[in-house]
């Protein structure tokens, strides 16, 4: 194999390649990436970099003049460090040698040699038959992925909910495309209309790794990604980049047993002045509770906090409410993550009681819904 090419793409692809890559592997070829180089007529060619661990697997193509059409794999994170260090507007000289075991790099007046493994031993993630197929807009993606990974729980003894649950479902009697996530302390919910050619696709976990690496993309996508999945696999193109991920393979839990029906206190409050103030009174209480507490009265609420360490807080803002006087805590991080997720001007809370799950949302926009458990404060 014998390329050249420019600095720019390399960086750009090898950004989104190295990140897939564990820095730490009992498996020496998975913290290489896999250079394939094929040529074309004229010298032209391309270069695609493909990386996995086994779980996720990333493949971009670039393209790169091809005097040798070939294929080597390097480490990962030591090559992406060359390139980011090589001057602005480089031209990259790649070339495998098979005698020395190395690929030589070349930029300028600089040259690395750099260790290398076979080619035949990088593990082959095949997609399998994925027999169910949409298109959805990058920007519909990103909006699923960002009202939702927040909550995505980290507690590794409940898998089934390290990741985002995406399935077709019916909202008064629309079809929608809905996701899901939940740490059992909180619970996000947004939905859209429903693709074409999504009408029977299986309920499907995204692992976390997935959602974030996939979100890193998105804001470079253009125009619509081409979704293909089964129910162990999901497939995702865009451009010149597919990610392929195995799925979470559990059962989710049956969250809409958790939304409640029966709330009755509403209230609404300027998104804006709320996450304010409960950003500065949560600055008094503990760091490991983060618990602030809302007492709620008419067209009044009063937020408070105390610590044995820091001292007291307390603010009021204006709010419109008519329901009986209620008293609720809630932990402060978790209010803050939910108000970054709306848009419209007012949040709107549906309350029941202090120890029942409460409602919040967005007062213009009822497609995204977040469920909060209170706590003792």
């Amino acid at each position: 194999m014998k390329i050249t090419i420019e600095r720019a793409a390399l960086l750009k692809a090898l950004g989104h390649i190295q990140s897939v890559v564990e820095r730490r592997n009992t498996i020496p070829i998975l913290s290489n990436v896999l250079l394939e180089a094929s040529s074309a007529k004229g010298g032209a060619g391309k270069l695609a970099l493909t990386a996995t661990d086994m779980d996720v697997a990333f493949v971009e193509t670039v393209a790169a003049e091809i005097a040798k059409p070939g294929t080597a794999t390097v480490q990962a994170h030591t090559l992406y460090e060359i390139v980011r260090k090589l001057p602005e507007g480089s031209q990259v000289g790649l070339e495998w040698s098979a005698e020395k075991g190395q690929v030589a790099l070349r930029a300028g007046r600089s040259s690395f040699g750099l260790a290398a493994l076979p080619a035949d031993d990088f593990p082959k993630m095949a997609a399998g038959e994925l027999p169910h197929a949409f298109e959805i807009g990058a920007g519909d993606l990103k909006t699923l992925i960002d009202k939702t990974r927040f909550a995505i729980s980290t507690e590794e003894t409940r898998y089934y909910l390290n990741g985002i649950y995406l399935h077709a479902a019916s909202s008064n009697g629309v079809k929608v495309l809905r996701a899901v996530a939940t740490d059992g302390h909180r619970l996000a919910r947004i939905e859209m209309p429903l693709p074409d050619g999504a009408e029977n696709i299986p309920g499907v976990i995204l692992p976390r790794k997935t959602v974030m690496e996939l979100r890193k993309l998105i804001d470079e996508a253009q125009g619509a990604v081409q979704v293909t999945l089964s129910d162990t696999r999901v497939r995702f193109a865009f451009g010149d980049a597919v990610l392929v991920s195995k799925l979470i393979d559990g059962a989710f839990p049956d969250y809409e047993r958790v939304i409640p029906s029966g709330n009755d206190k509403a209230m609404e409050v300027d998104r804006r002045l709320f996450a304010a103030a409960v950003d500065r009174v949560a600055t008094i209480s503990t760091e490991k509770s983060r618990a602030v507490k809302l007492a709620l009265s008419k067209n009044l609420l009063t937020l408070t906090a105390n610590s044995p360490d820091a001292g007291t807080a307390s603010e009021e803002i204006e709010i419109a409410y008519q329901g009986a006087a209620l008293e609720i805590g809630f932990n402060a991080r978790y209010l803050l993550d939910i108000a970054e997720q709306l848009e419209g001007e007012n949040a709107a809370f549906k309350m029941a009681d202090a120890a029942s799950p409460t409602i919040l949302g967005d007062s213009a926009d009822a497609s995204a819904l977040y469920v909060l458990m209170p706590m003792r404060v």
